[in-house]
């Protein structure tokens, strides 16, 4: 009898052995199973980020296509209504000298030279209306000038370019020649070559460039240059607004701004109060600058400012902005302002303009 009881035990021993290797073998198999499934769903997961990631690259190109169009839309239904704007100007103007020579010819008291003098400036009006009906047609959404980037480049800026009558404001101080101050005072002392060809500088200088070829062809506009002082890029227009479609002023006035050198310091309250020297009003403003001014009306008693008081002169200057205008503001950071750029932004949201703070390549 003990025999058997030990040949039983023995019996029983290798049965556990046995189903516990058959346990294993099976959690085994579910562990190779369940790691299979996860390298295929994370195999998966890439192959789906990437299709989104392709996407949402196509979303974005899509959008920017779209909002090209919505400028392009926009600007050529604007030069239509100002084409037929200045068409029924020239129109009652040409009604107006019809009804004259028809009373001059009914009551036989001019001479026949008025009388032709009259007729050859209907010609001249009626020449003058069909160029802008052709202009309406066939030069809606074109610029006045040519302006061609780096590479052909296309620019999607926000930048709003509407208006009839657009200011072009540029800071033509001394701190437009570089962003940091050792390199400004050091460019100061160099020949007039080294500071024309200074990368801030000429990155001011093709901003304007780049503003004045978006201008509506049916538009008006002026150039004003300032530091310590405003005034004129071209002085012999002096309080005028000059035509856009006048292409011959338009390359007269970027030329003048290319022989300036900047020099000085910067008051921006001079240069908001100089719009008041126009013969009206502008309806969109394009502020060119590196940062706030370094003084107020009047000339500092002191070489150096703070930047408190940099900033107490800028908020005394926006006071002297014309009212509901637009400002658009291009801004150059300039090294040891830290609160121009949020004070600029400021400034273009509340007046429902454009803030822009560009790249060292743009435009």
């Amino acid at each position: 009898m003990p025999r058997r009881k030990r040949q039983a035990t023995t019996f029983n021993l290798s049965f556990l052995d046995i189903m516990s290797c058959g346990f294993g073998a099976v959690v085994l198999v579910f562990l190779i199973i369940d790691h299979s499934i996860e390298i295929q769903i994370q195999s998966v997961n890439a192959e789906v980020l990437s299709e989104v990631d392709l996407l949402e690259e196509d979303i974005r190109e899509g959008e920017e296509g779209l909002v090209r169009l919505r400028n392009a839309i926009s600007s050529r239904d604007l030069d239509i209504v100002e084409a037929q704007g200045r068409a029924r100007v020239v129109t009652d103007e040409l009604d107006r000298l019809e009804a004259l020579i028809a009373s001059l010819e009914e009551s036989e008291v001019s001479e026949t030279t008025d009388v032709d003098a009259l007729k050859a400036e209907i010609n001249s009006l009626e020449e003058r209306i069909q160029q802008l009906r052709e202009a309406a047609e066939a030069d809606g959404g074109r610029s006045a000038r040519e302006f061609q980037g780096e590479g052909n480049r296309q620019y999607l800026t926000g930048l709003k370019l509407g208006g009839n009558r657009i200011a072009i404001m540029l800071d033509v101080s001394a701190s437009m020649l570089a962003p940091e101050v050792v390199n400004v005072i050091r460019l100061r002392n160099q020949s007039e070559a080294k500071q024309r060809s200074a990368r801030k500088w000429v990155q001011a200088l093709g901003t304007v460039d780049w503003l004045t070829a978006q201008l509506p062809t049916g538009s008006r506009y002026q150039i004003i240059l300032f530091n310590t002082e405003a005034r004129f890029a071209l002085p012999d227009t002096q309080g005028r607004w000059l035509e856009v479609a006048n292409s011959n002023e338009l390359e007269r006035g970027t030329t003048a701004v290319r022989e300036i050198l900047p020099s000085g310091g910067t008051s921006l309250y001079n240069a908001f109060t100089f719009l008041n020297q126009l013969e009206s009003q502008p309806d969109n403003i394009f502020l060119i600058t590196d940062g706030l001014p370094t003084q107020g009306k009047d000339t500092p008693r002191s070489n150096t400012i703070s930047g408190p008081a940099r900033l107490k002169h800028y908020r005394k200057a926006i006071d002297m902005l014309p009212s509901n205008v637009p400002i658009n503001v291009v801004l150059s950071p300039m090294e040891g302002d830290p609160m121009a750029a949020a004070e600029f932004w400021k400034l273009a949201q509340n007046t429902g303009g454009s803030f822009m703070a560009p790249a060292e390549d743009w435009p």
